[in-house]
């Protein structure tokens, strides 16, 4: 029995010397299968196409949208367009009521009729002087032979007076008549003045007379236009876009105030996407910049456009009221057109497949650089320069060596796209570089660093290699 103790005390030391020896072994193994340094991740630089995009959303609208408005106010009397309606140029769209300005054109035409009487009475009064003045200048020139006759006379008599050959009362009776008819010359003179004087009065009249005419002809003139302004008619060709009015409304004109706006006229067979892009992107964007487009409404399809304008102020600060405050994002519109090529498959069974105020989202391909050395964007960290006292941020890249460590590389960066960064100094194409993970990359590498590949990153390398 003591034996059998013994042998069962002895067989459990055994087991116990042999699990510890096992444990000591894979620790052993487990140290030296481990490796050391840091796991990351590899990649090489490479010459790619890099295209620079600017992302923003916007508001598909036509390219020509023009707003109806009335120039005269009234009621609606016709109106025979609806919302969605194609018209054509010079088709009725609505009638105002054109009662009142019909009768003030008839007033106008009464008031134009009444000036030209006026001018007619004028001209008939300068008539009458004109042969006033005829008549008057005979009668004057018929006294001023008297007067000539009756003159000659009476020095005749003078003389046979002084003479003593005729009487004192012949004599008298002569200077009476030569005094007689040099009072009718006096007299006839100032009825040529009078005469001469009517005569021009008739004529200035004349001239302010035909002046009114002009002035009620040039306001019935503009009543007619009121008239004619009652009816309103399509400007272009186009589609109702917008109607606010209905039939039995009243408008104000825009003769008053702003004025009622009626409806919208829009060539829906150009359309353009308005977006709203950052100041700190809009200075990339330039005119005729390739532009990929893609609407709500119509999913997985990406359609094509070109910028055609770039706004010059902050759409912001359009306003009257400008606002300063430093946290107030600041964005410029930038309007693309929409290629029609890229959605004529679209027009069939629908003739506008966009509505105003669809909403778009839209990458514009501000800049291209072909075959440029590239690198994954996560493989360029920033760090301090602690050589510069100005502890300015300096741009690296790590590049990995045969030997498992790492050399940190001052570069220079240019364009770049959603993946790839355009290096610009510092590699070289072929060179091995660190690209990942990030928190290694960004903060955990120094040069000189011990690093390992990643075993799964490594079959990767190596089957690459075997292809």
């Amino acid at each position: 029995m003591a034996n059998k103790k013994k042998k069962s005390k002895n067989w459990i030391i055994i087991v116990l010397i042999l699990l510890v020896a096992i444990l000591i072994a894979a620790a052993i193994f487990g140290k030296q299968g481990k490796k050391k340094g840091i796991a990351i991740e590899v990649g090489e630089v490479k010459k790619r196409t890099l295209i620079e995009k600017v992302a923003a959303t916007g508001k598909i609208f036509p390219e020509v949208e023009i707003k109806i408005t009335s120039d005269v106010s009234g009621e609606i009397v016709a109106l025979n367009v609806a919302e969605g309606d194609s018209v054509k140029q010079g088709q009725l769209l609505a009638r105002i009521d054109p009662d009142a300005y019909q009768s003030a054109v008839e007033r106008g035409e009464a008031a134009v009729n009444t000036a030209k009487a006026q001018v007619a009475n004028s001209k008939s009064s300068a008539l009458s002087a004109k042969a006033q003045i005829s008549q008057t200048e005979a009668q004057k020139e018929q006294i001023m032979a008297q007067v000539e006759n009756l003159n000659s006379i009476h020095e005749r008599n003078k003389s046979l007076f002084e003479q003593g050959v005729i009487s004192q009362a012949d004599f008298d009776l002569s200077k009476s008549n030569l005094d007689g008819v040099r009072a009718n010359l006096r007299s006839a003179e100032a009825s040529l003045n009078t005469a001469q004087a009517n005569y021009e009065s008739s004529q200035q009249s004349i001239k302010a007379q035909e002046y009114t005419v002009k002035s009620q002809q040039a306001s019935l003139k503009e009543l007619k236009t009121n008239l004619k302004r009652t009816s309103l008619f399509a400007p272009t060709d186009g589609v109702i876009s917008l109607l606010n009015v209905e039939k039995g409304e009243r408008v104000v004109g825009t003769i008053q105030m702003t004025g009622t706006e009626l409806m919208r006229i829009a060539n829906m067979n150009v359309m353009e996407v308005q977006v709203e892009v950052n100041e700190s992107d809009v200075l990339k964007v330039k005119l005729q910049d390739e532009v990929e487009i893609e609407v709500d409404a119509y999913q997985d399809r990406v359609f094509k456009g070109v910028v055609t304008q770039v706004a010059n102020s902050a759409s912001n600060t359009t306003g009257a009221t400008v606002v300063l405050t430093s946290d107030q994002v600041t964005n410029f519109v930038v309007t693309i057109r929409m290629e029609s090529t890229s959605y004529n498959d679209l027009l069939g069974g629908r003739n506008f497949p966009f509505r105003p105020g669809m909403s778009a989202s839209v990458e514009i391909f501000t800049r291209v650089e072909k075959d440029v050395l590239s690198v994954p964007i996560q493989a360029v960290t920033a760090r301090e320069d602690k050589d510069n006292e100005d502890d300015e941020l300096k741009e690296l890249v790590f590049i990995h060596s045969d030997a498992d460590t790492v050399s940190a590389v001052n570069v220079t960066t240019g364009i770049q796209d959603d993946d790839y960064i355009e290096i610009r100094t510092g590699l070289s194409e072929g060179d091995k570089i660190v690209i990942g993970p990030y928190a290694a990359v960004s903060r955990r590498l120094e040069d000189g660093k011990d690093v390992h590949i990643k075993e799964e990153d490594k079959k990767k390398k190596d089957n690459k290699e075997e292809e």
